[in-house]
């Protein structure tokens, strides 16, 4: 069984996908992680974030270490993310790594859930149950705010609007797996949602949808 999640930047997929796996006991995966830790291995070596030969090789090169560094949630690799993503042929290096994933969840888990931009389109077509999370940009903006003044970063509101905006034209312009949902997902506005009521919304999506799989 898989559960594609897919959004832009702060709609709450993340926290959604995490709390859907732990209810479902299915193995979770972040594949924005993934393209965060290509982004901070060039930012940390100094190479461009534009050079594609460099960010296959980052890519190849990413272990499970990489995943939980706590780099990976600073402002500056999440728009680094942004940029790596955009590359064709990183997409392409990441993409098996996440359909294994799927196909054959760590741990024996019964089913996985993968949460990003182009799972139920690109990753996982063939998921089970496909979640289209979003939010209007000024409630995105306020939380990736209040995230990160929250780990004790100095940051105007204004700079992650303008930030956000940028990379949602980013996510959904580029030519490769544009951000978009898929045909046959459930969209979820969490806008005037907290976590509570949106996981519960989440939640039933899930449990109807497995029901007819």
């Amino acid at each position: 069984m898989i559960v594609a999640v897919d959004g832009p930047v702060a709609a709450g997929k993340g926290t959604l996908a995490r709390r859907l796996a732990a209810r479902l006991g299915y193995a979770h995966l972040d594949t924005g992680g993934l393209y965060r830790a290509v982004a901070l291995r060039l930012l940390r070596d100094g190479l461009d974030l534009a050079d594609e030969a460099a960010g296959v090789a980052a890519a190849m090169a990413i272990e499970p270490a990489d995943l939980t560094d706590p780099a990976l949630r600073d402002e500056a690799t999440g728009e680094g993310a942004s940029r790596v993503a955009a590359l064709p042929a990183v997409r392409q290096a990441l993409l098996e790594y996440q359909r294994r994933f799927a196909t054959d969840p760590p741990g024996g888990e019964a089913g996985a859930v993968l949460d990003g931009r182009d799972i139920g389109t690109v990753v996982c077509p063939e998921a089970a149950v496909k979640l289209f999370v979003t939010a209007d940009l000024p409630a995105r903006a306020r939380r990736r705010w209040q995230e990160l003044v929250a780990r004790g970063e100095e940051i105007a509101y204004e700079t992650v609007l303008a930030d956000l905006e940028r990379r949602d034209r980013r996510d959904q312009g580029r030519a490769a797996a544009p951000l978009r949902p898929a045909a046959d997902a459930h969209l979820l506005d969490t806008t005037n949602l907290d976590i509570e009521a949106a996981f519960e919304a989440a939640l039933a999506i899930v449990a109807g949808d497995r029901s007819h799989a």
